[in-house]
Protein backbone atom coordinates (compact mmCIF):
# COMPACT_ATOMS: atom_id res chain seq x y z
CA UNK A 1 0.00 0.00 0.00
CA UNK A 2 1.59 3.45 -1.04
CA UNK A 3 2.10 5.59 1.46
CA UNK A 4 0.14 9.22 1.79
CA UNK A 5 3.55 11.35 2.38
CA UNK A 6 1.64 14.58 2.62
CA UNK A 7 -0.72 13.45 5.12
CA UNK A 8 2.37 11.30 7.01
CA UNK A 9 4.44 14.99 6.78
CA UNK A 10 1.72 16.60 8.20
CA UNK A 11 1.23 14.42 10.86
CA UNK A 12 4.97 14.31 11.89
CA UNK A 13 5.07 18.20 12.22
CA UNK A 14 2.24 18.21 14.11
CA UNK A 15 3.85 15.88 16.51
CA UNK A 16 7.16 17.89 16.57
CA UNK A 17 4.99 20.78 16.72
CA UNK A 18 3.29 19.45 19.98
CA UNK A 19 6.88 18.46 21.63
CA UNK A 20 8.33 22.09 21.03
CA UNK A 21 9.01 24.03 23.91
CA UNK A 22 8.11 28.00 23.75
CA UNK A 23 7.34 30.54 25.91
CA UNK A 24 3.40 30.81 26.69
CA UNK A 25 3.23 33.55 29.31
CA UNK A 26 4.71 36.71 30.32
CA UNK A 27 3.76 39.16 33.51
CA UNK A 28 5.29 41.26 35.21
CA UNK A 29 3.78 42.99 38.52
CA UNK A 30 4.03 46.98 38.64
CA UNK A 31 3.49 47.33 41.64
CA UNK A 32 4.82 44.27 44.45
CA UNK A 33 2.28 42.26 45.82
CA UNK A 34 -0.47 43.59 43.80
CA UNK A 35 -1.55 41.84 40.54
CA UNK A 36 0.13 41.65 37.44
CA UNK A 37 -0.19 42.38 33.59
CA UNK A 38 0.07 39.63 30.52
CA UNK A 39 2.25 40.95 28.20
CA UNK A 40 2.71 39.79 24.25
CA UNK A 41 6.34 40.58 24.43
CA UNK A 42 8.62 42.59 27.08
CA UNK A 43 12.43 44.35 27.00
CA UNK A 44 14.66 42.25 29.36
CA UNK A 45 16.99 44.80 31.55
CA UNK A 46 19.48 43.74 33.64
CA UNK A 47 16.74 44.18 36.80
CA UNK A 48 14.34 42.18 35.31
CA UNK A 49 11.41 42.53 32.92
CA UNK A 50 10.60 46.21 31.69
CA UNK A 51 8.21 47.94 34.80
CA UNK A 52 8.55 44.33 36.75
CA UNK A 53 8.01 45.58 40.56
CA UNK A 54 9.36 49.20 40.62
CA UNK A 55 6.75 50.41 42.63
CA UNK A 56 6.20 49.17 46.19
CA UNK A 57 4.09 49.43 48.82
CA UNK A 58 5.27 50.54 52.81
CA UNK A 59 3.76 50.11 55.93
CA UNK A 60 4.74 53.30 58.66
CA UNK A 61 7.85 52.01 59.65
CA UNK A 62 8.99 51.97 55.86
CA UNK A 63 8.95 48.21 55.50
CA UNK A 64 7.92 46.75 52.22
CA UNK A 65 3.39 44.81 52.24
CA UNK A 66 3.10 41.75 50.20
CA UNK A 67 -0.26 39.32 50.42
CA UNK A 68 2.00 37.17 53.13
CA UNK A 69 0.38 39.79 55.82
CA UNK A 70 -1.56 42.05 53.02
CA UNK A 71 -3.49 39.54 51.07
CA UNK A 72 -5.82 42.25 49.68
CA UNK A 73 -2.89 43.18 47.78
CA UNK A 74 -3.79 40.80 45.14
CA UNK A 75 -7.11 42.70 44.85
CA UNK A 76 -5.25 46.34 43.75
CA UNK A 77 -5.19 45.45 39.70
CA UNK A 78 -2.59 47.52 37.51
CA UNK A 79 -2.25 48.29 34.13
CA UNK A 80 0.37 49.71 31.57
CA UNK A 81 -1.62 52.20 29.59
CA UNK A 82 1.08 54.26 27.34
CA UNK A 83 3.26 56.06 29.55
CA UNK A 84 1.27 55.56 32.56
CA UNK A 85 0.86 52.59 35.12
CA UNK A 86 -2.83 52.81 36.11
CA UNK A 87 -3.55 51.11 39.67
CA UNK A 88 -7.62 49.87 40.29
CA UNK A 89 -10.01 48.66 43.23
CA UNK A 90 -13.13 47.68 43.57
CA UNK A 91 -15.50 50.48 43.96
CA UNK A 92 -12.56 53.05 44.64
CA UNK A 93 -11.75 53.35 40.46
CA UNK A 94 -8.20 53.90 38.86
CA UNK A 95 -5.37 55.80 39.41
CA UNK A 96 -2.66 56.40 36.86
CA UNK A 97 1.04 56.71 37.77
CA UNK A 98 3.69 58.24 35.27
CA UNK A 99 5.83 55.04 33.97
CA UNK A 100 9.32 57.22 33.49
CA UNK A 101 11.68 57.56 35.51
CA UNK A 102 12.16 61.27 34.78
CA UNK A 103 8.69 61.80 36.45
CA UNK A 104 10.06 60.58 39.75
CA UNK A 105 12.77 63.05 40.71
CA UNK A 106 11.48 63.91 44.42
CA UNK A 107 12.81 63.56 47.67
CA UNK A 108 14.41 60.02 48.33
CA UNK A 109 13.58 57.96 51.73
CA UNK A 110 15.34 54.94 53.16
CA UNK A 111 13.22 51.74 52.64
CA UNK A 112 13.90 47.87 53.29
CA UNK A 113 12.72 45.40 50.70
CA UNK A 114 13.76 41.82 53.73
CA UNK A 115 17.29 42.10 54.39
CA UNK A 116 18.15 45.37 52.05
CA UNK A 117 18.32 48.51 52.62
CA UNK A 118 17.94 50.72 49.34
CA UNK A 119 16.90 54.64 48.22
CA UNK A 120 13.18 55.10 46.97
CA UNK A 121 11.33 58.25 45.82
CA UNK A 122 8.11 58.33 47.75
CA UNK A 123 5.06 58.89 45.09
CA UNK A 124 1.81 60.87 46.24
CA UNK A 125 -1.43 61.45 44.61
CA UNK A 126 -4.24 60.15 43.92
CA UNK A 127 -2.38 56.66 43.15
CA UNK A 128 -0.97 56.00 46.70
CA UNK A 129 -4.59 57.89 48.33
CA UNK A 130 -6.57 54.93 46.19
CA UNK A 131 -3.73 52.45 47.54
CA UNK A 132 -4.41 53.21 51.60
CA UNK A 133 -8.35 53.82 51.01
CA UNK A 134 -8.06 49.87 49.81
CA UNK A 135 -6.09 48.17 52.34
CA UNK A 136 -7.65 50.20 55.25
CA UNK A 137 -4.37 51.60 56.00
CA UNK A 138 -1.85 53.78 56.25
CA UNK A 139 0.42 52.87 53.64
CA UNK A 140 3.02 55.28 51.21
CA UNK A 141 3.72 54.13 47.42
CA UNK A 142 7.82 54.32 46.80
CA UNK A 143 9.42 53.96 43.08
CA UNK A 144 12.79 52.70 42.71
CA UNK A 145 14.50 54.60 40.28
CA UNK A 146 16.95 53.48 37.65
CA UNK A 147 20.26 54.53 39.16
CA UNK A 148 19.46 52.83 42.38
CA UNK A 149 21.52 49.58 42.18
CA UNK A 150 20.26 46.30 44.90
CA UNK A 151 22.58 43.37 44.09
CA UNK A 152 21.03 39.89 43.58
CA UNK A 153 21.09 37.41 46.79
CA UNK A 154 24.62 36.44 47.69
CA UNK A 155 26.02 33.95 46.83
CA UNK A 156 24.00 33.33 43.67
CA UNK A 157 24.46 36.83 41.92
CA UNK A 158 27.57 37.94 39.70
CA UNK A 159 29.20 41.11 40.16
CA UNK A 160 26.77 43.57 38.43
CA UNK A 161 23.58 41.72 38.89
CA UNK A 162 20.69 43.63 40.24
CA UNK A 163 17.02 43.17 40.95
CA UNK A 164 14.36 45.96 41.24
CA UNK A 165 11.62 45.24 44.27
CA UNK A 166 11.29 41.58 43.50
CA UNK A 167 12.32 39.51 46.79
CA UNK A 168 15.69 38.43 45.19
CA UNK A 169 16.32 37.76 42.57
CA UNK A 170 14.94 39.94 38.49
CA UNK A 171 13.13 36.54 36.67
CA UNK A 172 10.74 34.11 38.00
CA UNK A 173 10.39 31.23 35.57
CA UNK A 174 7.88 28.70 35.70
CA UNK A 175 6.55 25.88 33.61
CA UNK A 176 2.73 24.55 32.71
CA UNK A 177 4.34 20.68 33.13
CA UNK A 178 5.19 21.04 36.38
CA UNK A 179 1.92 22.82 37.26
CA UNK A 180 -0.02 19.65 35.73
CA UNK A 181 2.15 17.12 38.30
CA UNK A 182 1.04 19.55 40.95
CA UNK A 183 -2.60 19.92 39.79
CA UNK A 184 -2.86 16.10 39.53
CA UNK A 185 -2.26 16.40 43.18
CA UNK A 186 -4.82 18.32 44.35
CA UNK A 187 -8.42 17.84 44.86
CA UNK A 188 -8.95 21.61 43.61
CA UNK A 189 -6.41 22.51 40.81
CA UNK A 190 -4.94 26.21 40.91
CA UNK A 191 -3.98 28.66 38.28
CA UNK A 192 -0.13 29.74 37.36
CA UNK A 193 -0.55 32.84 39.38
CA UNK A 194 -0.82 31.72 42.51
CA UNK A 195 3.41 31.13 41.90
CA UNK A 196 3.46 35.11 40.18
CA UNK A 197 5.93 33.80 37.49
CA UNK A 198 7.34 36.65 34.87
CA UNK A 199 8.06 33.65 32.04
CA UNK A 200 6.05 30.67 31.75
CA UNK A 201 7.03 27.43 29.49
CA UNK A 202 5.13 25.29 27.86
CA UNK A 203 6.51 21.70 26.99
CA UNK A 204 8.99 19.28 28.06
CA UNK A 205 8.72 17.50 31.26
CA UNK A 206 7.64 18.10 34.65
CA UNK A 207 10.32 19.86 36.63
CA UNK A 208 12.65 19.70 33.83
CA UNK A 209 13.61 23.47 34.35
CA UNK A 210 15.55 22.32 37.88
CA UNK A 211 17.72 20.13 35.65
CA UNK A 212 19.48 22.93 33.91
CA UNK A 213 21.66 25.84 34.68
CA UNK A 214 20.58 28.32 32.12
CA UNK A 215 17.72 28.47 29.30
CA UNK A 216 17.84 30.47 26.40
CA UNK A 217 14.35 32.35 25.52
CA UNK A 218 14.21 33.28 21.76
CA UNK A 219 17.45 35.05 21.80
CA UNK A 220 17.75 35.75 25.28
CA UNK A 221 19.98 33.32 27.94
CA UNK A 222 19.20 33.28 31.61
CA UNK A 223 21.29 32.11 33.98
CA UNK A 224 18.72 30.05 36.65
CA UNK A 225 20.93 29.70 39.94
CA UNK A 226 18.29 28.73 42.52
CA UNK A 227 15.19 27.05 42.55
CA UNK A 228 12.00 29.26 43.69
CA UNK A 229 11.85 28.58 47.48
CA UNK A 230 7.62 29.49 48.06
CA UNK A 231 5.58 30.73 50.83
CA UNK A 232 2.14 31.63 51.80
CA UNK A 233 1.15 33.60 48.99
CA UNK A 234 1.15 30.41 47.05
CA UNK A 235 -2.06 30.25 48.89
CA UNK A 236 -3.49 33.50 48.42
CA UNK A 237 -6.41 33.17 45.75
CA UNK A 238 -5.37 36.02 43.09
CA UNK A 239 -8.86 37.19 42.37
CA UNK A 240 -10.46 37.36 45.67
CA UNK A 241 -7.71 37.48 48.17
CA UNK A 242 -8.83 34.85 50.01
CA UNK A 243 -6.41 32.55 51.31
CA UNK A 244 -6.48 29.00 51.98
CA UNK A 245 -3.44 25.83 52.77
CA UNK A 246 -3.25 24.93 49.38
CA UNK A 247 -0.56 23.95 46.93
CA UNK A 248 1.60 24.49 49.85
CA UNK A 249 0.63 21.83 51.81
CA UNK A 250 0.94 19.19 48.74
CA UNK A 251 3.93 20.69 47.67
CA UNK A 252 5.30 20.47 50.72
CA UNK A 253 4.80 16.42 50.24
CA UNK A 254 7.13 16.09 47.70
CA UNK A 255 8.81 19.14 46.65
CA UNK A 256 10.48 19.78 50.42
CA UNK A 257 14.17 20.52 50.86
CA UNK A 258 14.88 20.57 54.34
CA UNK A 259 12.23 23.54 55.99
CA UNK A 260 11.73 24.72 52.11
CA UNK A 261 9.08 24.16 49.34
CA UNK A 262 10.21 24.74 46.19
CA UNK A 263 8.64 25.60 42.42
CA UNK A 264 9.72 27.46 39.70
CA UNK A 265 13.24 28.82 39.16
CA UNK A 266 14.67 32.18 39.95
CA UNK A 267 16.56 33.34 36.79
CA UNK A 268 19.40 36.27 35.97
CA UNK A 269 19.42 37.79 32.51
CA UNK A 270 22.89 37.16 31.01
CA UNK A 271 22.38 40.48 28.62
CA UNK A 272 19.47 43.04 28.20
CA UNK A 273 17.17 42.18 25.26
CA UNK A 274 14.04 40.79 24.82
CA UNK A 275 11.72 38.10 24.64
CA UNK A 276 7.94 37.58 23.10
CA UNK A 277 5.54 34.95 23.64
CA UNK A 278 5.74 31.90 21.39
CA UNK A 279 9.54 32.07 21.33
CA UNK A 280 11.39 29.13 21.40
CA UNK A 281 13.25 27.95 24.64
CA UNK A 282 16.11 25.46 25.18
CA UNK A 283 17.40 24.52 28.53
CA UNK A 284 20.93 24.72 28.47
CA UNK A 285 23.95 23.30 30.73
CA UNK A 286 22.41 20.49 32.22
CA UNK A 287 23.54 19.71 36.19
Amino acid sequence: MELDRPRVAANAAHVLSERAVRLAEIHVYPVKGARGVALDRTDVLAGGLRHDRRFMLLDADGVFLTQRTVPKLARLTTALEGDFLVLGAEGLGNAAVPLAAEAHEGPRRRVRVWDDEVDAVVVGGEAAELCAEHLHAHCTLVYMPPDVVRPVEAPFGQAGDRVGFADAYPVLVATRASLADLNARLAAPVPMDRFRPNLVIDGGEAFEEDRYARVRVGLQTFRMPKRCARCTVTTVDQATGAVGKEPLRTLATYRADGNKVYFAQNAIPDLEGSVAVGDDVEYLEPL
